[in-house]
């Protein structure tokens, strides 16, 4: 397993050893002890969730206020940009985002820590995603983030207007949004 830094030090890359030959691939997807070893403290997962989505659909800006969610994520069919932006009022990159292409064929997976917004677009026809969540979803508490703040300038690599649920047409700006401490 190769760890890979990124511009926001908390948010890590994780690229597994892939052992592949004419009859096709194997790795190891997750480890607990090596993945404990590359984030530098414990981490314990208690929800599991698959979601599938068209071309151009944009998921997120999602987070949780109170039970805020880690997030393990990767896709395992197709491609996705995934995107990270920190909601953690006291840290130094308050505000900021990491974007990265996630496919089955790089078969990266992308740590994103509580305190993050966090969201994706589907980038080849349909993509599935696979989420590991350090806490339960709790409705009442989710919020959404305008995926199109200009105050967070996310480059999306969009071809026209994305597909948005209805909560996510309505999310906030940053400067409107709940945030942690």
């Amino acid at each position: 397993m190769k760890v890979v830094s990124t511009a926001i030090s908390d948010l890590l890359i994780i690229e597994p050893k892939v052992f592949g030959d004419d009859r096709g691939f194997f790795y190891e997807s997750f480890n607990q002890r090596r993945f404990e070893e590359a984030v530098g403290y414990s981490v314990q997962f208690v929800q599991d969730n698959h979601s599938r989505s068209a071309r151009n659909v944009l998921r997120g800006l999602h987070y949780q206020i109170q039970h805020p969610q880690g997030k393990l994520v990767r896709a395992t069919q197709g491609c996705v940009y995934d995107v990270a932006v920190d909601l953690r009022a006291s840290s130094p990159t308050y505000g900021q985002h990491v974007g990265v292409e996630l496919s089955a064929d790089n078969k990266r997976m992308f740590w994103i820590p509580p305190g993050f917004a966090h969201g994706f677009l589907v980038l080849s026809e349909t993509a599935e995603f696979l989420y590991k969540t350090t806490d339960y979803w709790y409705p009442e508490f989710e919020r959404s983030l305008a995926w199109n703040d200009p105050a967070i300038n996310i480059a999306w690599p969009l071809a026209g207007d994305p597909a948005l649920s209805g909560k996510d047409q309505l999310g906030k700006l940053l400067a409107e949004a709940e945030k942690f401490s």
